[in-house]
């Protein structure tokens, strides 16, 4: 039997879900109104069932009173009895014998009880008791007198209790129709910023015009909900704009060696075709312009490398780990060493330990090695250092290059940025932009300075996790 409730339930749990918002309000108010309407109706009928009853007591025991007193003056045998007028109270006398006597022309009344039989007998001077069938019934008050008793009787009437319960009815059908109308209206002033909020994302989404800015209006939640999409519409806009900028950026950066490739490519197409590619092209030539080909597709190959770094930014799947920093600078000051053979990388490293990731971390020291490779000459190392200063892992990589114009020095992290000096060197001007993105999401800082050589001195700040915590059991995460 449980399987088909269920069923119920989650068909009526859809049907709920599936309404609309005004219409869960709508309801939810009129079902309010219909529960609150229904206890009051409860309460007042009981209320008022509990003040005629006693009311309907307190006459039947009046009335018994005077009846008792007549029976006391003249008897309960010669006790004038009036004829019943046809509505109102009904009377009857209890003699000692058991036997009864009652007005002419009055209804019968119920038997007497064992109870009002005991009353008339002297057992309890008086007695109210109810007999209700569904029928008819009687509120009789049995009072002794006399040597036996007197009972005067009230059929029970529950037409007021009728009454008022159709009033009530009809008031509380009245008060569901208007409570609805009520919450209908309330749902669509309230919803009213909603539904305009809704209209301006639907127009943003149809135009993918990310400048339309929705009016702040309303307040509280709604307030906070506007103001939340606002943001979203701001984020996405500097997202759109910073693709958009990487694009033009990337087709600029790839027109130069793209050109130079698909000039070379034809020259020697065409001198293939026309058959002089050995006359016209000495193998001392041919070699330097297949070893030109060669250049121009390693860069592309690193730019494109480069362009898929910066495009990823943060989305990447490698974890975050402990990891000691000195095995990453070690790793990739080997990488650069097998990059460029004629440079000399000088490590002088300490252990540091800090939460990041690895291959990020790796790329973002080879970056640097690279870049101070560029600039080092020949009989020069490119210095490697990385120390733990307070809180902070310190890696500092300088050449004794030229150095960098304090002109340059704001622009260096910018992507594609190359200074005057650095367009005759190969490279896209990313590299050292990949640095700045992987430590700021490492929470790290990178700066730029002068080297003591008088190259550039390019320095990265990465918080270190204090040794008491791998002590207190941090280093079984690392790998």
């Amino acid at each position: 039997m449980s399987r088909p409730d269920g069923r119920g339930s989650r068909r009526l749990s859809r049907w709920w879900r599936r309404r609309s918002l005004r219409t869960r309000l709508t309801v939810i108010a009129a079902t309010a109104i219909a529960a609150s309407v229904f206890m009051a109706f409860q309460v007042a009928s009981e209320l008022l069932d509990w003040e005629l009853r006693n009311t309907a007591e307190d006459q039947l025991r009046a009335d018994s009173r005077v009846l008792a007193a007549n029976a006391e003056r003249a008897g309960l045998a010669q006790v004038q009895l009036p004829p019943y007028p046809g509505s109102g109270r009904l009377v009857r006398i209890i003699l000692p014998d058991g036997s009864i006597r009652t007005p002419v022309g009055q209804p019968a009344l119920p038997p007497v009880s064992e109870h009002a039989g005991r009353v008339a007998q002297g057992a309890s001077a008086d007695l109210m008791e109810s007999g209700d069938s569904d029928d008819d019934g009687y509120l009789v008050h049995t009072l002794r007198a006399g040597g036996g008793a007197v009972q005067v009787a009230r059929a029970a009437d529950d037409t007021p209790i009728n009454r008022f319960g159709l009033g009530m009815l009809l008031i509380g059908l009245f008060c569901v129709a208007c409570g609805a109308l009520v919450g209908r209206a309330v749902a669509r002033t309230g919803l009213a910023p909603i539904d305009r909020l809704t209209a301006a994302a639907v127009r943003v989404a149809h135009t993918r015009d990310l400048d339309a800015d929705i009016p702040d209006e309303g307040g509280g939640e709604i307030r906070e909900l506007i103001q939340s999409i606002n943001d979203m519409l701001a984020a996405l806009q500097d997202s759109r704009r910073a693709q958009r900028l990487l694009a033009e950026d990337a087709a600029h950066e790839l027109k130069t060696p793209l050109t130079s490739l698909r000039l070379n490519i034809e020259l020697l197409v065409r001198l293939d075709r026309r058959g002089t590619l050995d006359s016209a092209l000495p193998s001392e030539s041919r070699t330097r312009l297949l070893n030109d080909l060669g250049a121009q597709v390693a860069e592309l190959s690193t730019l494109a490398a480069e362009l898929t770094d910066l495009a990823r930014g943060d989305v990447t799947d490698e974890n975050t780990e402990l990891l000691d920093l000195a095995d990453v600078v070690v790793a990739a000051s080997a990488q650069a060493c097998s990059r460029m053979p004629d440079v000399e990388v000088a490590l002088d490293v300490t252990s540091v330990w800090v939460s990041g990731r690895p291959a990020a971390l790796r790329r973002a020291v080879l970056n640097l090695i690279d870049n101070a490779g560029k600039w080092s000459p020949a009989d020069q190392p490119v210095q490697v250092r990385l120390s733990a200063q307070g809180t902070s892992a310190v890696l500092e990589v300088d050449d004794a290059g030229p150095g960098i114009d304090a002109t340059d020095v704001p622009r260096v992290f910018d992507r594609f940025y190359r200074a005057d000096s650095a367009r005759a060197l190969p490279g896209s001007g990313l590299g050292l932009s990949i640095v700045q993105r992987v430590v700021d999401a490492h929470g790290g800082q990178a700066t730029v300075g002068r080297s003591p050589r008088g190259g550039a001195l390019l320095r990265v700040d990465l918080p270190a996790v204090p040794i008491a915590r791998l002590t207190a059991g941090d280093d079984t995460a690392v790998r």
